[in-house]
């Protein structure tokens, strides 16, 4: 699949289903992610061990999504819309200088059910003694992103790699055992775009979490395009586009996540 355009890709992934800180104003408004590094606190000393929740998983081996066009903008969800739970401990600042795909290990056979899985791997990720959810970024079946821990922070993982100037962006599903939606995969190709141009990272630099670690994740159908190239092949083809994400807050968030949670787009 090396060769193949992101179009062809899109299309057989359509046949085969059938498929920072990041700042936000209190009135609503949309600020653009720019990471700041006097939003964290000191530095501290920070498990060095992503992982996922054990949710419940559900019984469909795909999730069926349309294919869309790529957004002029990415809406990020702030963490409130989605129902965060207030951070609980001390971040690790650090210098952004590669990209890390993650996946969460779990089907996903409704996107109505993404914010509540979001809320559960929070919840389990602060039960393990880390301050918030591992991830920067998690990207649902429809291409829905949501924001996590600050970029400008080290994320956490329970495998044996130092998430320190990881971009961790992680896809809600498991691809061991279902196909990767093309809505999915193109926010992702956009959010990889950004990062790359944000943090001066190579497009076939980016890597997925199995290369860093002892893990199968991000899924074999999802590392498939990281490992041949087309990854790195569209993230290139889309690089200077503009299209950052900016994070949305208030009555806006809050509608987009009833949205979600009522007909899973």
């Amino acid at each position: 699949m090396s060769s193949m355009s992101r179009r062809r890709f899109l299309t057989l992934m359509v046949a085969g289903l059938g498929a920072a800180a990041c700042g936000t104003q209190s009135d609503g408004t949309a600020t653009t992610v720019a990471p700041t590094a006097s939003s964290i606190p000191p530095p501290t000393t920070a498990p060095t061990t992503s992982t996922t929740a054990p949710v419940t998983s559900t019984t469909s081996s795909t999730t069926t999504t349309s294919a869309m066009p790529p957004p002029e903008q990415i809406d990020v969800i702030c963490k409130e819309a989605w129902g965060a739970l207030p951070v609980a401990g001390d971040f690790t600042p650090h210098a952004i200088d590669r990209i890390t795909i993650h996946h969460t290990a779990v089907l996903l056979e409704e996107n109505a059910l993404a914010p509540a899985r979001l809320r559960q791997h929070q919840a389990f990720h602060q039960s393990r003694g880390w301050p918030d959810l591992a991830y920067h970024f998690m990207i649902d079946a429809a291409g829905n992103v949501y924001e996590g821990r600050p970029v400008d922070a080290v994320g956490d993982t329970g495998t044996d790699y130092d998430p320190t100037g990881h971009l961790l962006i992680c896809c809600e599903g498991n691809f061991d055992e279902q196909e990767l939606p093309p809505p999915q995969y193109e926010t992702l190709i956009q959010m990889v775009a950004w990062g790359a141009a944000q943090y001066g990272v190579a497009p076939a630099s980016v890597q997925g979490h199995r290369d860093v670690a002892a893990t199968n994740c991000p899924g074999d159908r999802l590392y498939g395009p990281i490992a041949d190239g087309t990854l790195a092949g569209d993230v290139a083809a889309v690089l200077g586009e503009d299209r950052e994400p900016t994070v949305i807050c208030g009555e806006a968030a809050f509608d987009r996540v009833a949205e979600i949670e009522g007909s899973g787009a």
